[in-house]
């Protein structure tokens, strides 16, 4: 295991901890939050945790049913206790850029529905400003892609459709949806970008989370944890 795989895991088994008997837990996508999961699974099977997960995704569901955990959807409980996710980029403010898996519709959604929203991050994810270092998703209708790449270059982005890397075509999200990828030298204002996209018909959400996590636990390569909050 390397040193980004040791941080990684070093945040997903402490964010686990954090899960305590009976609550209803946001299972978000993506490599770090997999080791979170897979500490959740042990707790199930060798403590007798009991839990209900609301998965943010078709590939969090899977993992999820592998190692035991409990599913429901959000059609059937009131709120979530606690949500655990990663990010691709994450500010001083704890601001966060995600959407490199193309699943930050549904986990912005899940986000939203829980009292508390844990992060689990590597130092690679800390940036000084968000669009520094990854391009920010944005999530478009199909029909819509032309109109809103146009929009974003009105708006100081370079973006790109991305495509598939398996297949011919772009890469389809669980909505069916297309995912553009607009990258900045640096979004100075990401409020404004925020309600700006999010009023240009054809978005149906992007990858800005503003104000939603109350946790950033960012794993170190000697295993070692920060609690940001």
């Amino acid at each position: 295991m390397n040193a980004q795989d040791t941080a990684k895991r070093a945040a997903g088994e402490q964010a686990a901890t954090l899960v305590e008997e009976g609550m209803r837990v946001g299972l978000g996508t993506g490599s770090t939050t997999a080791y979170a999961l897979d500490a959740l699974g042990r707790r199930i099977r060798e403590d007798g945790l009991t839990i209900r997960g609301v998965p943010t995704s078709y590939a969090a569901e899977r993992l999820a049913r592998q190692h035991g955990i409990p599913l429901v959807s959000l059609s059937d409980v009131a709120a979530l206790d606690i949500a655990l996710d990663g990010a691709d980029e994450i500010d001083e403010h704890l601001h966060l850029i995600k959407g490199r898996g193309a699943a930050h519709t549904r986990e912005k959604v899940v986000a939203a529905q829980a009292e508390r929203f844990v992060v689990l991050a590597d130092p690679s994810k800390r940036v000084d400003q968000l669009g520094t270092a990854m391009p920010l998703p944005v999530e478009v209708l199909p029909m819509a892609a032309e109109p809103v790449l146009r929009t974003l270059r009105t708006l100081g982005a370079d973006p790109e459709l991305r495509m598939g890397m398996r297949k011919d075509g772009p890469v389809i999200t669980d909505q069916g949806f297309w995912v553009i990828d607009a990258h900045f030298e640096g979004i100075d204002a990401p409020a404004e970008l925020d309600r700006a996209l999010l009023s240009t018909p054809g978005v149906l959400d992007h990858g800005l989370f503003l104000g939603l996590a109350t946790d950033v636990l960012i794993g170190q390569p000697d295993g070692a944890v920060k609690h940001l909050a």
